[in-house]
């Protein structure tokens, strides 16, 4: 059996074929519909105009670039879909070299704006805030928003929150269309919607269907809307809308074997991307609740073994050391059935309505341990908040950053927990570095093959390395350790 693919729907190069269809005309006595039947059918379609022309001036075209050195500019858009491909299914992506021919010396490159890709996006206030996925704009120099009305703005990135895969923009303008935010918790399965967005970069393009589902679990920290509407690459962030005009989504993945629409499409939750907006705009990053543990889901098999009634709650399999769930006493094996009293289902229950909840907060949880439940009183803490999405500052770069175009930091106590070993995180990133694939938020583990302990020791390791040759860097991204060599 093939494995289930998620994709964003994000640009890709793609080749448009077109198709010529050859068929038949039914003769006029084999079960035509009588005029007034086929006008009564036709009456009960659904009508989408009232709703595009309502909320289409609103629905914007997003495009993002790069700045590369301009050797490397002329394979940025060939080397595109198979940068996605590294990204979605091994985290980072792949290196980015540009060696120069055998015995020709290598001159120095001017830096060249090239396009990264397409989105879209939608205004939800008359003062220029925009939203759109997260990995519309991941990694993106300059982003630029461009309105129905042909006008186009370079757009501030607010902030990002890849947890949710939501981005706030801003552009400097007033009077602006704006959609009208709907309720998310009301829609129902068979509900008619509509998308409109950029896919393929085709601007305003309108697709309809129905929602199949409210809430799948393809994610950890929100339910998704599963739909059947048409999204492909460059749908990503376009808004779902009701029969009403409202947003209820925002159109951010799709199920595919080969990267296009294969009739499953997701959507977040627009009261989530709200909730998640609203902190991005205050503070540019989002705040959530942790309590250290990790967990799994329980099976029938587990749940008949220990004594539980049904199968449900989240199966504790490790405690983190120093964390709340350790001085509550929480131990490993330990099932959790509520928190503050609201039933965990399965273990995204639980990662939600912990990430939901405010730092600081003393809570009360349900376990069920050795044939019987008890409540345990826990004080949540912070998560590792993602990196705050804003613009380095040139004049900070240009004192710190090292000759690689890197500027780090020691790791936060949560990461030393996790990496013993050491190791240092990416703050900024420019130069051979970034054309290297670098991305802030990295975490460098070696370098040339030796540990990398502290910010301190990293840079003079660099300062003493020949800037005429590669150094080799291991690198680790959301879990995942890889070799990046970068020639200055």
């Amino acid at each position: 059996m093939k494995a289930k693919n998620f994709f964003p729907a994000k640009k890709i190069i793609s080749t448009l074929v077109m198709s010529t269809c050859v068929g038949f005309i039914a003769p006029a006595s084999v079960n035509a519909l009588p005029v007034a039947e086929a006008a009564s059918a036709a009456a009960v379609l659904p009508d989408f105009t009232d709703l595009v022309d309502k909320v289409g001036p609103a629905v914007v075209n997003i495009r993002t670039t790069e700045k590369l050195q301009h050797s490397q500019a002329g394979n940025a858009l060939e080397d595109e879909q198979m940068q996605e491909f590294f990204r979605r299914f091994f985290g980072m992506p792949i290196p980015k070299q540009n060696p120069a021919p055998k015995g020709r010396k290598q001159v120095p490159q001017q830096e060249e704006e090239v396009p990264r890709g397409v989105g879209s996006g939608f205004i939800v206030s008359q003062d220029g805030y925009v939203l759109t996925n997260a990995h519309v704009v991941d990694g993106a120099t300059d982003v630029y928003v461009k309105l129905t009305d042909k006008r186009e703005f370079k757009a501030k990135v607010v902030g990002t929150d890849k947890r949710t895969d939501v981005a706030v923009l801003k552009i400097e303008a007033s009077k602006l269309p704006k959609v009208t935010v709907g309720d998310s918790s009301k829609i129902r399965a068979g509900e008619w919607v509509i998308a409109i967005g950029s896919p393929f970069d085709l601007e305003n393009t309108v697709t309809a269907g129905i929602i199949s589902a409210k809430a799948r679990d393809t994610g950890d920290y929100l339910p998704l809307i599963q739909t059947d509407v048409a999204v492909n690459p460059g749908n990503s962030g376009g808004p779902l809308i009701n029969m009403r005009g409202e947003v209820v989504g925002i159109n951010s993945q799709i199920y595919s074997r080969s990267g296009g629409y294969m009739g499953i499409s997701f959507a977040i939750p627009i009261d989530e991307a709200m909730r998640v907006a609203e902190q991005l705009k205050g503070a540019g990053k989002v705040t959530r609740g942790r309590i250290g543990v990790q967990i799994g889901e329980v099976s029938k098999e587990v749940a008949e073994s220990i004594g539980l009634p049904k199968a449900q709650g989240a199966a504790v399999v490790r405690i983190e050391p120093g964390t709340p769930a350790e001085k509550a006493g929480i131990q490993d094996g330990d099932i959790i059935l509520k928190f503050n009293g609201q039933t965990i289902e399965n273990r995204n229950d639980l990662l939600r309505v912990v990430g939901a909840t405010k730092p600081g907060t003393k809570s009360t949880i349900t376990v069920w341990r050795k044939g019987s439940t008890r409540d345990l009183s826990i004080v949540v803490a912070e998560a590792e908040p993602d990196k705050v999405a804003q613009k380095n500052d040139k004049k900070a770069k240009k004192e710190q950053a090292n000759f690689l175009g890197l500027v780090v930091a020691d790791l936060s106590d949560a990461q030393k927990k996790e990496l013993p070993d050491g190791g240092v995180v990416i703050e900024t990133v420019d130069g051979a570095a970034a054309a290297a694939g670098l991305q802030a938020g990295d975490v460098i583990l070696t370098l040339n093959n030796a540990d990398v302990k502290n910010a301190k020791q990293f840079n003079a390791m660099v300062s003493k390395l020949d800037q005429k040759k590669m150094a080799v860097l291991l690198v680790r991204r959301e879990g995942i350790s890889q070799f990046i060599p970068i020639k200055p």
